[in-house]
């Protein structure tokens, strides 16, 4: 039977030529896509791919805090972090999340698909480019470092910090997340207290700075 592979990618582009890519190997089809975090958890639920490539800045949801929810609904699922970013703090968060694996989109196929047979058959796998940054990772003490604050927030948290940054209203974050309009400002606040942070443009630039969101979402 072939790999079943779900592509999250909020570019059409990048998901169809992945999907061009990956349907020519005779092990591999993919058999859904999604555009961002949110439509990535509800097509793995719909579908039950062995594998989903993660495409980490996508707006709405993030792909760390789409890997961690989709894994608490369906543990099985494997999970292939793909991103243009090599920073330690992008790498070790979407491990941290439950990613089974790291790769750069500037790979060639025969790494990407290296990578999903060896996460499928139950091993991880780490680009070689970045497998340094992982190993820097235990060297260095962490305990004040920006990752150390990312992991303060809840996903809650996380899901209405990325939102405020990419411009939304208090209203359309209720609405989205099917909360009323005080919980989004009692996490707001909590986040604020957490962070140290006294503005929402420090919010914003706080998670751009982060990872979190970009300017082209």
């Amino acid at each position: 039977m072939p790999i079943n592979i779900l592509i999250a990618d909020d570019h059409k582009l990048m998901r169809e030529g992945l999907r061009s890519l990956l349907d020519s190997q005779p092990d591999m089809k993919v058999i859904a896509e999604a555009g961002n975090g949110l439509e990535a958890i509800d097509a793995t639920l719909m579908h039950s791919p062995d594998i989903v490539i993660m495409d980490i800045n996508m707006p709405g949801l993030n792909g760390i805090d789409a890997t961690k929810q989709l894994l608490k609904f369906n543990s099985n699922v494997k999970v292939l972090g793909l991103s243009v970013h090599s920073d330690q703090q992008f790498v070790m968060e979407m491990l941290n999340s439950g990613a089974s694996g790291y790769l750069l989109k500037d790979c060639a196929l025969d790494e990407l698909a290296l990578a999903i047979r060896t996460i499928v058959s139950g091993s991880s796998y780490l680009s070689p480019a970045i497998t340094g940054t992982v190993l820097n990772k235990y060297r260095d003490n962490n305990s004040g470092s920006k990752i150390g604050l990312m992991r303060s927030l809840t996903s809650r948290e996380r899901e209405v910090l990325q939102m405020i940054a990419e411009g939304k209203k208090t209203k359309d974050i209720a609405d989205l997340l099917n909360i009323s309009i005080k919980t989004v400002e009692t996490h707001r606040s909590r986040m604020m207290n957490k962070l140290d942070i006294h503005s929402i443009a420090e919010l914003t630039k706080f998670a751009l700075r982060e990872g979190l969101t970009s300017l082209d979402f």
